[in-house]
């Protein structure tokens, strides 16, 4: 005799099916959006977190929007051993840490844009200290006309004396509210306002006045005008 056995399978709930369904949309949902922040925030640097972009109705460039083009690449220094020298034709040599800049001199603040010969520019708020104010506590020697300045990486650059007087050229900690990444020339940059990028001097390691007028520095040994100004 022949038995034919039937096995009923139950078929899971419809309820449990959708909500199960449901769980993985906004699992999936929430790991779409993880890997999003991720990769739009994770390898951004920390200065966006303070970064202003507008002064006094004025729209700012992005420090991120400068190319960097500097002849080895920007420099790391260590500030605990950093200093600014100030040489040449003054009556007392002077050096100085990055903290007695800081609390020494007058805060100056403006808005410069920088031009480059590459032919990009960026208008950025700057924040630093006179030129003038700095080499003036080391006795100018009246036969100075130029102030020639030297970076980290070799680099070098000169500007008339008179310019950087009359225009009230600084040198900037700061920039668009941010301590100047190491990339944009910390822990000094030179604001060469109306000058052309290559006067932007980046990483400052010294200052020196000096009576030789037609000094070149590094991009105008190599054909650069000596003048750059931005026409």
């Amino acid at each position: 005799m022949t038995y034919v056995i039937f096995v009923m399978v139950s078929m899971p709930n419809q309820k449990f099916i959708g909500a199960a369904f449901i769980a993985l949309i906004v699992v999936a949902a929430v790991s779409v959006g993880i890997i999003v922040w991720w990769t739009t925030t994770a390898n951004k640097p920390d200065y966006v977190q303070v970064e202003i972009r507008e002064y006094e109705g004025e729209d700012l460039s992005s420090i991120s929007a400068f190319r960097e083009n500097s002849i080895k690449g920007p420099q790391q220094i260590d500030i605990e051993d950093y200093r600014l020298n100030v040489t040449g034709l003054v009556n007392n040599n002077l050096t100085y840490t990055y903290d007695e800049i800081l609390a020494s001199f007058p805060l100056q603040k403006k808005v410069v844009t920088l031009h480059c010969v590459e032919g990009w520019s960026v208008t950025i708020f700057w924040e630093g200290f006179l030129v003038e104010d700095l080499i003036e506590a080391a006795g100018v020697d009246p036969n100075a006309n130029t102030v020639i300045f030297y970076a980290y990486d070799g680099y070098s650059t000169a500007l008339p004396l008179d310019f950087i007087i009359d225009n009230k050229i600084m040198i900037a900690y700061k920039m668009n509210n941010v301590t100047l990444p190491p990339e944009r020339g910390f822990p000094f940059e030179l604001v060469a306002e109306s000058k052309l990028g290559y006067k932007w001097i980046k990483w400052i390691t010294s200052i020196e006045l000096s009576d030789n007028e037609g000094y070149l520095g590094y991009w105008e040994r190599r054909g650069y005008p000596n003048d750059a100004t931005v026409r």
